[in-house]
């Protein structure tokens, strides 16, 4: 487990200068000897994400080890020169993914036909994390990874404002192949929540084809689920669902309902398209889960699905303040280690373990 509570201020310029520089040449490092493929792997590990922030500078628990660490990426592989690069960010930044994508695609001369598939990659990331798990954190960052082979990996963090601690999810494109079953490679949280509506969970398959069914019938019909009638019912699939509150009023608003006329006029195949359709939201999709248990039985699930290292001290002096001249040396010597080894002859060998011996 990971804790992340959230910090405010941002990272001083003189510790994010030298976090960009150790970024470029420790991602330089890795793609050498490992290929993007290898890159984008690592990042969805939310393990060595974790550790590897750390190794920036960043002490274990703050929530800046998402938001800089990316950042301090963007910067680093904004010239793509190592194969890679990292789209979007925090808050407004996140929203340009689409237009900083189809600008990648261009100079990396990924066919015109992925450009659709990676905008709804980046997109469907951010809507499984936002409304199909529901575990109480709004998403608030979204990093995109693209390689120059259209590979693709996500990191993505959401807010509890009410705890005040931070949850982070990571996907990769290699080996994925749903967006709504078992999607993520994993889930920083600090801890398991005790109720947790998860749709993407293997055990909701049969719930989200009754959802698919449910909305492929005509959507008027599913108002009498709603019914004052059949509220206590639909009161015993909820959490902290208050008593004097129609279910209707608390759980799915007009646009909702629109949402659902919509979804029964294209008729989708299947809950990824369902999902992806605009107006499905959170809501919506927690009350045709609900009617799906109320009426047929099928039962979603509530398990929670969320799943360490200093080497230069943490921002905040814990555990010790940043060396910047130890930060600054291992920068230089993984620089001369990534040189040497391009040589192609013993002398890799030889630098891979002056590398490993000045740690």
């Amino acid at each position: 487990m990971a804790n992340l509570p959230l910090h405010g201020g941002k990272a001083p310029a003189w510790l994010f200068k030298r976090m960009a520089l150790l970024a470029k040449v420790t991602s330089e490092a890795l793609i050498s000897e490992f290929g993007t493929s290898e890159f984008l792997r690592r990042l969805s590990n939310p393990y060595w994400f974790q550790a590897y922030s750390c190794v920036l500078g960043f002490d274990w628990h703050s929530s800046g080890t998402t938001t800089v660490t990316c950042g301090a990426l963007k910067e680093a592989l904004s010239d793509g020169c190592l194969g890679v690069v990292a789209l979007g960010g925090k808050g407004k930044a996140s929203n340009n993914v689409p237009s900083e994508i189809v600008e990648t695609c261009d100079a990396f001369s990924i066919k015109d036909r992925e450009i659709d598939k990676l905008v709804y990659a980046s997109r469907m990331s951010a809507k499984v994390d936002n409304a199909c798990v529901q575990d109480g954190y709004s998403l608030y960052h979204h990093s995109f990874f693209i390689d120059e082979d259209g590979q693709w990996a996500v990191i993505q963090q959401g807010m509890n404002e009410g705890a005040r601690y931070a949850r982070r999810y990571h996907w990769v494109s290699s080996g994925l192949k749903r967006f709504v079953v078992e999607p993520h490679e994993g889930i920083a949280a600090m801890k398991k929540e005790d109720s947790v509506l998860d749709m993407t969970s293997s055990d909701s398959c049969g719930v989200q084809d009754v959802c698919v069914d449910l909305v492929k019938d005509n959507p008027s019909r599913l108002r009498k689920h709603f019914s004052l009638g059949g509220q206590k019912r639909l009161f015993e699939c909820c959490v902290d669902m208050p008593s004097h509150h129609p279910v209707m009023d608390c759980d799915i608003s007009s646009l909702g309902w629109k949402a659902l006329k919509n979804a029964y006029e294209v008729q989708p195949k299947n809950y990824e398209e369902l999902v992806s359709l605009s107006g499905m939201g959170a809501k919506t999709i927690r009350a045709l889960a609900l009617v799906a248990n109320l009426v047929y039985g099928e039962e979603a699930s509530w398990k929670d699905p969320a799943k360490y290292s200093f080497a230069h001290g943490g921002k905040d002096g814990f555990p010790y303040p940043v060396d910047v001249r130890l930060m600054e040396k291992s920068a230089e010597v993984i620089k001369g280690a990534v040189e040497d080894s391009l040589v192609g002859n013993k002398e890799k060998v030889w630098a891979l373990k002056r590398l490993s011996a000045s740690f």
